[in-house]
This record gives C-alpha cells, sequence and structure tokens, in this order.
C-alpha cells in the first residue's frame, strides 16, 4: 500500500496510485466572469438596456392608444352614438385577417405559437421583428384574450441580438449574441411584470438554467432589467403614460391565514388545474385545424372571440370590452369593484373569456400569462361569496394557481400572486403556495405523459 497525493492510501500500480489516470480537475463554472470580456458583456448589456425597454414602452404604448381608438373613437367617428352590440365583430375578424396574413407572408412566422405555452427558443432574426410586431399588434389592440409579454421578450431579445452581432466580433461571439439577447428579452418582461426578480424567475423557469451557470447568465439580464425598469419609469412620468406594470394598488391588509383557507387553497388548487388544462386542450385541439388554413381559419377565430363578447354584453349589460384584451388592465377594477358584479355576470365572464382565451390562443400572437391571471382572479372572486374565504386571499390564490395550470412555473406563478398583492403579499403567501403545489401537481397528472423516442404515440381508440 502506498499513499497518494491525496493523502488515501491505496494500490499502485500503471497510470498513477490507484492504477487508473489520474481525474482531470472539475471545471471552474464562474471562468467566464474572470475573462476580460465579461465586462465588456455587462457594458454591452446595460446599454442594449436603454434602446431596448423605450421600445418596449413604445411597443406597450401604441397596443393601449389603440384599444380605446378602435372601440371608441372609431364608432363614434363613423357616426355611432356609442359603441354598437356588435361592433366587436369586424373588429376582430379585421385582426384576424391581419395577424393570418403576417404569419403566413412575412419571416418569422409571427412569433412563437401561445399554445405551446411561454417558450425561449433562442432570439429571433431581426428579419422576423416586423412580423412579430404585425402580429402581435393586430391581435393584442384589437381584442384578442392574450397578453404582451410574448412579442416583447422576441422583441427585445431580437434587437439586443442585432445589436449583438454587429460590436461583437470572435471566436466567441455566438455566445456573447445569446447571452446580450436573453439580457434583452430580460429587460423587456422585467419592466412590464414591474419586477427584476420576477423577470428572473420567469425566465430561470423557462430556459431551465440551474446552478452555478445561473448567476453568470442571469447577471447580464438583471443589469439590464434594472436599467430598463428606469426607463420604463422615466417615460412613463415624462409621458404621463405610466409604466403599464403589473401592480394592484390600495389592497387592504389581509388577516391571517385561517384553517378553512388552507382548505379552500386546496379547492382552488384543484379546480385551477382543471380548467388550465382544459383550456389548453381547446387551444391545441383548434390550433391543429387553424395551421392548416393559416388566413381563413384566423379570420374565422376572430369572429368567435367577437361573437363571444358580444354574447356576454348582451346578457349582462356591460362593456363586451370587458371580455376582451389580456385582462393586465382590468385585474384592479376587478378587485376594488367586485361587489358590482352579480354571482351571473361573474359566471360568464368566466366562462365567455375562458373560450376567448383558448381560442386566442390557437390562432393569434400574444403571451398566456395575463389573460390566466385575470382568469384566476376572476375565480377567486367567485369563491369569495362562500363562507370560510375573505376577497384578497381568493384572489391571490385564484391568480397563482391558473397561472401555474397554464404556465407549469411554479415559483414564477408564486412571486406573480404575491408582489401582485402588495403588502398583504407576504400574509397571504402561504395559502398561496399551497394552491400552487396542488395546481401544479394536479396540471402534470392530468397532462399526457410525452411519447418515448423512437415509440409512436398510441393511435387514438375507434370507440
Amino acid at each position: 500500500m502506498s499513499v497518494g497525493p491525496t493523502g488515501q492510501s491505496g494500490p499502485t500500480g500503471p497510470g498513477g496510485p490507484t492504477g487508473t489516470p489520474p481525474a482531470a480537475a472539475p471545471p471552474d463554472p464562474y471562468a467566464p466572469v474572470r475573462t476580460r470580456g465579461y465586462p465588456k458583456l455587462l457594458l454591452t448589456a446595460a446599454v442594449i438596456g436603454f434602446p431596448v425597454c423605450a421600445i418596449a414602452f413604445g411597443f406597450l404604448a401604441v397596443v393601449h392608444a389603440l384599444e380605446p381608438l378602435l372601440y371608441v373613437d372609431l364608432p363614434r367617428a363613423l357616426g355611432f352614438a356609442g359603441t354598437p352590440l356588435w361592433w366587436p365583430l369586424p373588429v376582430l375578424a379585421l385582426a384576424g385577417l391581419l395577424t393570418g396574413l403576417a404569419i403566413r407572408y412575412l419571416p418569422g412566422n409571427g412569433g412563437h405559437e401561445p399554445a405551446d405555452g411561454l417558450a425561449l427558443g433562442g432570439p429571433p432574426l431581426l428579419s422576423a421583428l416586423p412580423g412579430v410586431a404585425l402580429a402581435a399588434l393586430a391581435s393584442l389592440a384589437f381584442g384578442a384574450v392574450l397578453g404582451p409579454e410574448a412579442p416583447l421578450i422576441a422583441l427585445g431579445g431580437g434587437l439586443a441580438a442585432a445589436a449583438a452581432r454587429l460590436t461583437w466580433r470572435g471566436t466567441d461571439a455566438a455566445g456573447v449574441v445569446a447571452m446580450v439577447g436573453s439580457a434583452g428579452s430580460f429587460a423587456a418582461i422585467s419592466a412590464l411584470l414591474g419586477s427584476p426578480l420576477l423577470g428572473a424567475f420567469l425566465l430561470m423557469e423557462v430556459a431551465g438554467l440551474a446552478g452555478p451557470l445561473l448567476g453568470v447568465v442571469l447577471v447580464p439580464g438583471l443589469l439590464a432589467s434594472g436599467i430598463g425598469a428606469l426607463v420604463f419609469t422615466g417615460l412613463g412620468d415624462w409621458t404621463g403614460l405610466g409604466t403599464y406594470s403589473l401592480a394592484l394598488h390600495d389592497v387592504p391588509r389581509a388577516a391571517e391565514p385561517t384553517v378553512p383557507e388552507f382548505g379552500w387553497a386546496l379547492v382552488i388548487g384543484v379546480a385551477a388545474a382543471c380548467a388550465g388544462t382544459g383550456i389548453r386542450w381547446l387551444a391545441r385541439w383548434l390550433k391543429a385545424r387553424v395551421i392548416r388554413h393559416r388566413v381563413p381559419a384566423t379570420v374565422l377565430m376572430g369572429l368567435v372571440v367577437g361573437a363571444l363578447a358580444v354574447g356576454f354584453s348582451a346578457a349582462t349589460g356591460k362593456p363586451a370590452q370587458e371580455l376582451l384584451f389580456s385582462g393586465q388592465s382590468a385585474l384592479g377594477t376587478l378587485f376594488h369593484d367586485s361587489a358590482g358584479y352579480s354571482m351571473a355576470a361573474l359566471l360568464l365572464l368566466l366562462l365567455g373569456k375562458g373560450l376567448a382565451y383558448a381560442v386566442s390562443l390557437s390562432a393569434f400572437r400574444g403571451g398566456p400569462i395575463f389573460p390566466s391571471l385575470f382568469l384566476g382572479a376572476a375565480g377567486g372572486v367567485v369563491l369569495s361569496h362562500l363562507p370560510g374565504l375573505s376577497l384578497t386571499p381568493a384572489f391571490a390564490m385564484g391568480v397563482g394557481a391558473l397561472a401555474v395550470a397554464m404556465l407549469r412555473l411554479p415559483m414564477t406563478s408564486v412571486l406573480m400572486a404575491t408582489l401582485l398583492m402588495g403588502r398583504s403579499g407576504l400574509t397571504v403567501m402561504p395559502l398561496v403556495i399551497v394552491a400552487v403545489v396542488v395546481g401544479y401537481v394536479v396540471t402534470l397528472r392530468l397532462t399526457p405523459a410525452p411519447a418515448a423516442p423512437g415509440r409512436p404515440a398510441p393511435a387514438p381508440s375507434a370507440a
């Protein structure tokens, strides 16, 4: 026996004290930070954060300006005393035509398919960005039930990556372009969500980052998102348009969680998982038929969304716009004016907007986050009328549970629901965690497992 260099005894033999070749030292995961190029990468991310977030702010400003223009100002300019009941039908049909043409004929397929969830497939090429922007504008501003987060991720990442390609040369250019593109997406989505921390968790869970590499990759994005938050705040104050960030104001302080509320957390988690699974199934079933005849099918889907809005307005007497759009700006109204909704109106809103959400996911372009938050919140408002559950925790649990059912991102869903509730967020967080965990597990159990590699999926039964 002999003592090896590590101080452990073992038999000697060829190749070293143990008879095997000496193991190579593990690579240093923080080596990129120690290179000379990393400070340059951080500077690039910081500089790119300014124009990327300014463009993201402009995109959101255009979307929000077009909404009242199309649904309030245009009908009056055409001689109507107000917005006609049937007005959403031609507007959504036009939205379907413009979106379908952008997807069919412009590079980039109009961005990613929202029915497939929120995904990061790398920053798009610069040539694809006009199609992404046009398809998103035609969808979001005209009333499709989708959010702006996916187009912002694509626009921010594509612009940042294009700038990096122009300014960075060398053997590591491909890796730098990918990292700067991620930083651009990070900056755009963080400013929209109102928190760089929330944006970090979102992109971390979507990209599957973990370990020491997580910090190396996220630091440029954190820097860019911090700069972007300043840009959003500055432009919002200067223009008077606000920041378009996810936030509720004047949330009443919640009481400490009770045992019945933990029981309701289980119920809300299961209900949200079932609802989210149904919405995703319907969206994918419709999507498989839309892609066969993209333009006419997208027009038809627009008419379906418009018909749902008309039916909701006719049945409740409320504006059709309450069923349309992402629901981002309506979350505060839903929370503070929940007493103004009858139970029947709330149930019709849930059903109609849920169906419009699935239809919009199948054909239009946008993100899945904000409609899921609104639908979860509306479901929480409905349940808050039942014994043992107050409004604030019901609202927060509904938001978190349906978000995780649609996104399958548990950490992000907990943070969104918690930060949305402001000062009461920490109080209701234990309830939100239970609802999100239950919703996440039940959603995964309801989702069919993917087919094994090399083995076709089983054929559907003829029965």
